[in-house]
């Protein structure tokens, strides 16, 4: 059998790597290090942790990312192996000795009869005799490939600061202090005219957030940022606060053409606006908010905002460099390329966010090639598992203009909010309707229940489970 090519020995490339290998499909796995390495790593061996050593919460009942974890364990991921045999102590949360761990997936591929490890750079588009061929070279993808990747695309990766904006869980917006509303009434492409969620702010509220904007705590760049200049359309809500006082309410805050039905004789002085982020509309993103401020910052300034008190957040706000493709136009639904479909893309690249979740796409990546070299069809994962919910975020999960445009993709942590909605609202024994804490904690039990239910049907239907 002829040889995949998987390009980028990162998490997302040596998860892939294993998934074709143990179904008996020969690997070919090109890593440029140490013949040429990146300002982030250190070292050679391959998925190396280059941020964090922690893989999030473990927790497979009531958080998204612990669901993941289980859905990985169980379709036999390398790379959740390897950290729970490296694992130390983090509370509820999965995380490892990096050097162990890496060595753990290196020693398990070098040692792999059905792996090749070539240490090498692809400067180039995969050669034409390259029949399958698995990029998955991350964030930090070498210049040269990122360059033939955006010729061949006709789209441009990003290789400027990603300015992130927060996303807010739908159902945890108060809405009997916010309100539905565009601007002037105004109905864009596909629009209603209430297409925004609006928080309005006195001036006495405005003031007191952009107090708190100024004085926040705000992340640091890395050494290898430095460099990297800001995207003018989309500075962080602090630097633009930085440049004077009144600069929010003539940007992102501004309270023309709006007017609230809970106060309709009072003004607003500010507007904070929300926009729906993707199809299922459980998802809204704060307009124009992109943030370096801190994680824990973050939660607690805008949680001060009128109708935000109890948000919970899917992402926060980040900053950060970052390269990766517009994928719900270049991709299929398998994650290959529509330009060149012998070439399918796997982790950060294509536009998830964080180390489970670039090897959950590679686990992926690997199984949709296995089965082509097998002669079949891939077999995608319901949308209801947490891999389901990631490959349709990734490939489609995003609204889009009359032209056809996609609009707000960028880099996502999986969450419950990129899950389908349950068919009904989980009920207390004795029938009554939740709410509160209570409420949140059963449907978020009720969401992973079912996703490790389909995810085991869904294992249960591959031809090597037969």
């Amino acid at each position: 059998m002829e040889a995949v090519h998987v390009v980028g020995g990162g998490l997302a490339g040596a998860e892939a790597s294993w998934q074709l290998a143990q179904r008996g499909v020969p690997v070919v796995l090109h890593e440029m290090r140490p013949v040429r390495s990146t300002e982030a790593h250190h070292t050679e061996g391959l998925a190396e942790l280059v941020c964090s050593n922690s893989f999030r919460s473990d927790d497979a009942e009531g958080n998204a990312v612990g669901v993941l974890h289980a859905e990985m364990r169980r379709a036999g991921s390398l790379i959740l192996a390897c950290a729970d045999q490296n694992q130390v102590p983090a509370g509820g949360a999965l995380a490892v000795d990096r050097i162990g761990f890496s060595q753990a997936v290196t020693h398990a591929l070098e040692g792999h009869p059905l792996v090749e490890i070539r240490r090498e750079e692809l400067c180039a588009l995969p050669p034409a005799e390259w029949d399958k061929v698995i990029i998955a070279t991350g964030p930090l993808t070498s210049p040269p490939l990122a360059d033939a990747i955006r010729a061949l695309t006709g789209e441009s990766a990003l290789a400027f600061f990603d300015a992130i904006a927060p996303i807010v869980h739908f159902d945890s917006i108060d809405m009997e202090k916010a309100w539905f509303q565009s601007r002037y009434d105004k109905a864009g492409p596909g629009g209603s005219g209430a297409d925004y969620i609006n928080c309005p702010l006195t001036e006495e509220q405005y003031n007191a957030f952009v107090d708190a904007l100024l004085a926040g705590d705000k992340v640091p760049l890395k050494d290898f940022e430095a460099k990297t200049p800001y995207f003018d359309g989309c500075l962080p809500i602090e630097v633009m606060a930085e440049r004077g006082r009144e600069t929010l309410r003539f940007g992102p805050m501004k309270p023309v053409g709006l007017t609230n039905p809970h106060a309709p004789d009072v003004k607003p002085y500010a507007v904070i606006q929300l926009r729906q982020d993707n199809k299922l509309g459980t998802l809204y993103n704060m307009v124009g908010f992109q943030t370096k401020l801190r994680h824990g910052e973050q939660a607690r300034i805008f949680r001060t905002i009128p109708g935000l008190e109890g948000a919970e957040f899917a992402r926060l706000g980040g900053l950060h460099r970052n390269t990766y493709l517009n994928s719900p136009r270049v991709l299929d639904e398998s994650l290959r390329l529509k330009a060149d479909p012998r070439i399918r893309f796997a982790g950060q690249i294509t536009g998830c966010e964080g180390y489970v979740e670039s090897a959950a796409v590679g686990l992926m990546a690997g199984l949709f090639t296995a089965a082509e070299r097998r002669g079949e069809a891939p077999n995608l994962p319901p949308v209801t598992t947490a891999h389901g919910a990631l490959l349709a975020h990734i490939t489609g999960g995003h609204l889009e203009t009359e032209a056809g445009r996609t609009l707000s993709f960028q880099p996502m942590n999986v969450n419950f909010g990129l899950f389908p909605p349950l068919a009904e609202a989980p009920r207390a024994e004795d029938g009554k309707r939740l709410r509160g804490a209570q409420k949140t904690l059963a449907k978020k039990r009720a969401l992973a229940a079912r996703a490790l239910a389909d995810l085991d049907r869904w294992l249960d239907l591959r031809p090597e489970a037969a």
